[in-house]
């Protein structure tokens, strides 16, 4: 019993060593999921780029907020230009217009009339005039007479200028109802639907497009290059890429056009809001779709030959 003690206090001494020891050694470093695309070139600008359809992807909004009645086209469906994507409600628009022309309609019945009585207006004054005896008839009725014809022709004017504003009313509606079906505006694929029939589609800018359609006969790469790296940059240089978690998967690019205004550089994460303080030259290059198994919205590594950086030293 007189041991027990001691060799409790031994063992706890054992085992506070061990684990103090055991706590110390360095945490192996995880080996990567995934290993990171090598550059092609000696001398590289490397950066980050994301696909994007031909001529980007295009967010589709309302024309006015009103319920969606109908949505005509679904994810993958390739549309031409023109097309109707989906209807909003048009029926407070269809009750306007039958109104409309009943409004029309009227106005060319006046207009009848206002014709009839002019015609009675002129006849009554042109036979006051043919009297050759000015005693048969005074110069009162004769004056009464001019003023009616003048009046009638005044009536005859506005009733016209009604026929027009009741067919300007109509044209009015017909356009509004034609901007209730909202088309596509280039011809291309259908990438995503975010509204169903019956859902209400708020006009203006949304955080999240009630359509995207993109041209995805090419697909576009955007890269941004950051602004140190800017005087670098050589359109003529070539260009490789590289599909992000598996760098099997390369492209030669070809370049389509730079952006030539440098800006903020936005994260890639699908957040238009969030930005950091780097600021990069966009440049956008172009590859078949079917030469690489990609899809709008995937990230890519990309190299791009440059210059020796010491040359510019």
């Amino acid at each position: 019993m007189k041991y027990t003690l001691p060799l409790l206090a031994a063992a706890g001494f054992l085992f506070a060593s061990y684990t103090v020891v055991s706590s110390n050694q360095p945490v192996p470093i995880a080996p990567a999921l995934v290993e990171p695309a090598s550059a092609p070139f000696t001398n590289f600008i490397a950066g980050a780029g994301i696909i994007e359809a031909k001529n980007e992807n295009i967010a589709i909004g309302s024309p006015l907020a009103r319920l969606v009645s109908k949505v005509a086209v679904k994810v993958g469906d390739k549309v031409s230009a023109g097309a109707p994507l989906f209807y909003l409600d048009d029926r407070e628009n269809r009750a306007e217009l039958t109104s409309r022309r009943a409004d029309f309609a009227k106005a060319q019945a006046d207009v009848l009339v206002a014709k009839a009585t002019l015609s009675d207006a002129q006849s009554l004054f042109d036979l006051a005039n043919a009297i050759a005896d000015s005693r048969a008839i005074s110069g009162e009725e004769i004056l009464k007479r001019r003023n009616t014809l003048a009046i009638a022709k005044a009536k005859l004017e506005s009733a016209l200028a009604f026929v027009q504003q009741a067919q300007a009313a109509i044209l009015n509606t017909e356009t509004t109802l034609e901007r209730l079906i909202v088309r596509a505006p280039i011809d291309g694929d259908v990438l995503q639907v975010n509204t169903r029939a019956g859902e209400f589609a708020s006009a203006g800018v949304l955080a999240s497009p009630l359509l995207i359609i993109g041209d995805l006969s090419h697909f576009h790469v955007r890269v941004d290059i950051d602004e140190n790296d800017a005087w670098r940059f050589d359109k003529n240089a070539k260009a490789v890429a590289y599909l992000r978690g598996n760098r099997r998967f390369k492209i030669d690019l070809q370049l389509a056009y730079v952006e030539p205004l440098v800006v903020p550089k936005k994260s890639l994460t699908g957040d238009s809001t969030e930005r950091v303080d780097t600021r990069v030259l966009q440049a956008l290059y172009q590859f078949n779709p079917q030469q690489l198994p990609a899809y709008v919205g995937q990230q890519m590594d990309i190299f791009i030959e440059a210059s020796d950086v010491s040359a510019g030293l």
